[in-house]
């Protein structure tokens, strides 16, 4: 008797892990890039201030120093968290979602010290909180 190969499930078939994890990635890669971004923002911040100042404007609240300690572990904690997405770690969802929000409330207090600059990473912040809210389908492992 020949036997036949198993069908290969479809897209359906397979269940939400098979789409959740291109989801999962998109948005572990997304918070990485904003994690260095505020990193290496906030490195420049407290080495040279001058650096990271755009026509004479400072930062909302403090001095540069200080934004540029909470921007290093923001995006230092952003980063392993990412790391957690990638590993699939149920906890990396939620703090994906804590880092992203106050690192985007970080961006807009340092947004008349360099415009650009925060809007672009602003940016990045609202595309993380959206795959990781909007698009997440809860994975059956």
């Amino acid at each position: 008797m020949a036997t036949t190969a198993p069908p290969t499930p479809t897209r359906a078939a397979r269940g939400p892990d098979a789409e959740q994890s291109g989801w999962i990635a998109f948005a572990g890669i997304m918070l990485f890039i904003a994690g260095f971004f505020a990193f290496i923002w906030g490195l420049a911040a407290v080495l040279n201030d001058k650096v990271v100042t755009v026509g004479g404007g400072g930062v909302l609240i403090a001095d540069f120093t200080t934004w540029g300690w909470v921007h290093m572990i923001l995006g230092a904690v952003m980063v392993l968290t990412a790391y957690g997405l990638f590993a699939g770690a149920g906890w990396a969802r939620v703090f994906g979602i804590i880092f992203a929000t106050l690192n985007a409330m970080a961006q807009v207090a340092a947004f008349s010290a360099f415009p650009l600059w925060s809007l672009f990473v602003l940016t990045l912040d609202v595309i993380v909180l959206y795959y990781l809210v909007a698009k997440w389908v809860p994975g059956t492992r």
